[in-house]
């Protein structure tokens, strides 16, 4: 689906500083509002390891090097209730072991494909955004409703557009020679690339794939908090320019258009951060190898389908008392409220 060239690239920035975030959705072009379905909506936003347009340099600073498979590392199913009044997002472990639907199409050479098993974080490098999309519906029972895809270069410039950058903070030194990471412990406020090896991080504290999620919602819940207290989100001019970095220029099956995420963002603005639960999807264990698949992470089946469910059925995330794992897990299931991953 292609969106067309936004109409606010042709207003002036004094009209563009004068418009309301509603009027200013609208004048970005169609389509304005998300959808609103009865039991709130879902959004899926996935991180690619793609590092089209990032220069040497960063490369070279930022532990960047490597090549890229367009595998999407990063995946949060994002539910905002049909009240508006609560934000529940559900890490996916990139080794998770998905069935990709079929048939469907190979985006790299044209050969279409019956389903079969593979990582989940595979879905989007053999079929795009749709395939991406179908394999998380499938997984999970749940419809997606809108998809956002950040790779790299996007990641660092929207980080970039946060005035004074967002706050990372540690308990104990962090050291990941992977990433470049060194962090001593305390609150460090950083640009998109520190951001980009934050995020990234995997090896610093021992607790890989799982560790990595928990940064990722520290994060995301710090920008948030810097969003609002920084004024990006009452400035209609900073508003639209970080929409449009998120958004990028590519075309995607069930993309979130730049004025779609404004009317976002002024839903999220009415969002406390104590009423936002971060968690990662129950996890039973490891798999045996399986062929075309490798070595992949197992859901836990009673843990996950309760965590979906409540999703469906427009409901809070279950406490993590009540998701206990069938077998041994690797991974405890307990919902982070954002108000307790700020930053000092």
């Amino acid at each position: 689906m292609r969106f067309p060239r936004p109409r606010w690239l042709l207003l002036a920035p004094a009209a563009l500083l004068a418009l309301a975030p509603g009027a200013l959705a609208s004048a970005l072009g169609d389509p304005v509002e998300l959808p609103s379905p009865a039991r709130g909506l879902n959004l899926l936003v996935v991180g690619t390891d793609s590092r089209a347009r990032v220069t040497a340099a960063e490369k070279e600073r930022f532990r960047l090097g490597g090549k890229g498979c367009d595998c999407t590392d990063v995946m949060m199913l994002v539910h905002l209730s049909a009240r508006n009044d609560r934000i529940s997002v559900v890490s996916l472990p990139r080794d998770s072991l998905a069935e990709l639907p079929g048939p469907h199409t190979d985006v790299r050479d044209g050969a279409v494909h019956d389903s079969h098993p593979a990582k989940i974080n595979a879905a989007h490098a053999e079929g795009g955004a749709l395939l991406t999309v179908e394999t998380v519906e499938a997984a999970t029972g749940l419809d997606v409703h809108r998809f956002l895809k950040v790779d790299f270069r996007r990641f660092m410039d929207a980080v970039d557009r946060i005035d004074g950058g967002v706050p990372i903070c540690t308990t104990k030194p962090l050291k990941d020679p992977s990433t470049g990471l060194d962090l001593p412990v305390g609150t460090k406020r950083v640009g998109g690339g520190e951001g980009l090896q934050y995020v990234r991080s995997r090896k610093a504290d021992g607790e890989m794939d799982f560790g990595r999620i928990r940064k990722q919602h520290r994060f995301v819940v710090n920008a948030l908090d810097r969003l609002r207290s920084g004024g990006v989100f009452r400035e209609p001019r900073k508003l639209a320019a970080l929409a449009s970095t998120l958004r990028g220029t590519e075309p995607a099956e069930r993309g979130s258009s730049p004025a779609e995420l404004l009317s976002l963002a002024a839903r999220l603005r009415a969002v406390p951060l104590s009423r936002t639960e971060f968690a990662t999807v129950p996890v039973r264990g490891f798999n045996p190898p399986v062929e075309g698949a490798g070595s992949t992470v197992g859901w836990d089946a009673e843990g996950a389908a309760e965590v979906f469910a409540r999703l469906r059925a427009d409901r809070p995330l279950p406490p993590g008392d009540a998701v206990a794992p069938s077998e041994i897990s690797v991974a405890d299931y307990a919902p982070a409220r954002g108000s307790s991953l700020i930053c000092p």
